[in-house]
């Protein structure tokens, strides 16, 4: 059976591995804890670590290109505005600036053919590749990775990408990037078509990132170093453990412990009630995240979208819309009902005044993990760390039961950190997190299993939301990471019965697109199998590396479950 992923000891280490396995059995034998008590101080960062996003070292586009970017892209030269600010400058960006300022008042100044001149526009992630339907889905998958993989980068002083020491795997498509979180889930896939290898380089990417930028940035673009995403390296430290020698994991015992405190910056002597960066403390003192960005502007990969919406308010109002836009961005999920006050207007996004709960499990985990490893190190001072680690895991945990989990309707909600109400008007797929990271108890384990099964399996696999709102982070829309948090943290509660439903309902939608369409596409309509997701800014993309990697390993356990005895199946409410 294939387990959720947690804190890994090394074999060889000092702590036996009993103590880490013992971590992930607390869920099924804790009693429920009593009210959040204040989280004492977060542990200090190490030596060297800087806890502020890094400004951009490279070229950015939207500070280099002045008005000449905010030209190209209100004029829509490019249907999608990520294609500008990936695109490659042929002259010094100053030297086209001074250009463009001389020519733009020429009669007859033509802005498409100025840039088509001066920018050489990115082409697709693996969209060269062609499918051959007649082979499986998961050839075809393994048929993609090459596609997907990008060499080591060279520095470019005219391109907003930066640079990676390793290879790495990209999305496809528009994403020609690594990105955060979407690598922890295409990991599942590497590790199952034998390249953990690749995992490891990619580990020593995000290691590097931390080093260098002070946190790992949502992708390695220039425009994008002032937020972060999902913080799922220590679930990857554990994945690549798992996978190869259990020893591997302390190698990146100081990257973990550079981005928790990132994370945590501010955190010291922070009010009840008040908040820094990405902290929050709740009026009886609890301690929690929230996602954040470091600049309240719009983003320059949908300035378009962003500007056309934010002028539709006061002017005031504009820094914190911006802010709330890029902190949906650092969630990963842009957009979604669940950041937004009125489901059918983005104006109405709140993202920073939310405590979300799957990026509080995140973190419950990252900091179970970095206190395992010190105990394994055992170096002097280690113990002494690994306790006030602890300490704020256990805290962490229970803040979210207290404030997070709401008895009446069997559920975890989003919190609002200032009032500390439960966002319980817009149930969503994160309240899954806390099964999948062993927070919840064996009782809310079940009758949050009880809700997914009732209000959320579709005919597709689970839908991400209740709320059609058009976003794509609603229903009717299915992703991937999703699938797999929500079918692994409902097996670890003992509901495999609904797991192996929703695994074959997901997969078989996955193959029927394939079949129809020759592409593995970053999400689907769980709802309606014969109609395409929709909603977002862009076009649903094809590659897709989280797609991928979930669809390899959900069939790898697939195929270990039909070779297995046959066993009573358990019935799905």
């Amino acid at each position: 059976m294939s387990h959720p992923q947690r804190p890994i000891l090394p074999r060889r280490g000092l702590a036996p591995l009993a103590a880490l396995l013992a971590l992930a059995a607390a869920c099924r034998t804790a009693a429920p804890p009593p009210a959040s008590q204040p989280a004492s101080a977060p542990a200090s960062a190490p030596a060297g670590a800087s806890a502020p996003a890094a400004s951009a070292a490279g070229y950015d586009p939207s500070r280099d290109l002045g008005a000449l970017f905010r030209e190209v892209q209100l004029a829509r030269v490019y249907p999608d505005g990520k294609t500008f600010v990936d695109a490659r400058p042929l002259l010094p960006p100053a030297e086209i600036v001074a250009r463009h300022a001389a020519e733009r008042g020429a009669p007859g100044f033509d802005l498409r053919a100025f840039v088509a001149r001066h920018f050489e526009a990115p082409a697709a992630a693996g969209g060269d590749v062609r499918s051959d339907t007649a082979r499986t889905m998961e050839a075809h998958v393994r048929a993609l990775w090459p596609a997907l993989t990008r060499r080591a980068d060279t520095a470019d002083a005219r391109s907003s990408l930066v640079p990676l020491p390793h290879g790495y795997v990209v999305p496809g498509g528009r994403f020609r990037e690594v990105y955060y979180w979407d690598s922890y889930f295409t990991m599942l896939g590497l590790v199952e078509s034998g390249r953990a290898d690749l995992v490891r380089s990619m580990l020593d990417n995000f290691a590097h990132l931390v080093r260098t930028v002070g946190h790992v940035p949502n992708g390695n673009r220039t425009y994008y170093l002032s937020r972060s995403q999902p913080p799922f390296l220590a679930a990857m430290v554990g994945l690549y453990a798992t996978a190869t020698d259990t020893g591997q994991a302390v190698r990146w015992l100081d990257a973990l412990e550079r981005e928790h405190a990132f994370w945590m910056d501010g955190a010291a002597g922070l009010a009840p009630g008040s908040a820094h960066r990405r902290v929050v403390r709740l009026a009886d003192g609890a301690l929690l995240n929230r996602y954040w960005d470091d600049r309240a502007e719009p983003r320059p990969e949908s300035y378009r979208e962003d500007v056309e919406l934010g002028e539709s308010l006061p002017e005031g109002a504009r820094p914190a819309f911006y802010r709330h836009v890029r902190a949906a961005a650092e969630s990963g999920w842009d957009f979604s009902s669940r950041w937004m006050r009125d489901p059918k207007d983005l104006r109405t996004l709140e993202t920073t005044d939310l405590a979300p709960v799957d990026l509080n499990s995140i973190l419950y985990h990252a900091e179970r993990t970095i206190a395992a490893l010190r105990r394994a190190r055992g170096q002097g001072g280690d113990a002494e760390a690994a306790a006030r680690v602890e300490a704020l895991a256990e805290a962490r945990r229970r803040a979210l039961l207290a404030h997070a989990w709401d008895a009446a309707s069997g559920f975890f909600y989003d919190v609002r950190w200032r009032t500390g109400a439960r966002v319980t008007d817009r149930p969503t797929l994160a309240a899954a997190a806390p099964l999948y990271f062993g927070v919840a108890t064996p009782e809310q384990g079940r009758r949050v299993a009880e809700r997914l099964a009732r209000d959320f399996l579709r005919p597709g696999g689970f839908a991400t939301t209740t709320i059609a709102s058009g976003q794509q982070w609603d229903a009717p829309n299915g992703w991937p990471p999703l699938q797999w948090l929500t079918m692994e943290g409902v097996r670890r509660y003992g509901r495999a019965g609904l797991a192996d439903t929703a695994r074959g309902r997901w997969l078989a939608l996955n193959r029927r697109t394939f079949l129809a369409t020759g592409k593995m596409t970053e999400k689907y309509d769980v709802v309606d199998l014969d109609r395409p997701a929709g909603g977002g800014e862009y076009p649903t993309q094809d590659g897709f590396g989280w797609t991928n990697g979930v669809a390899l390993r959900l069939s790898a356990q697939e195929d270990a479950a039909a070779r297995a005895p046959v066993r009573k199946a358990v019935p799905i409410p």
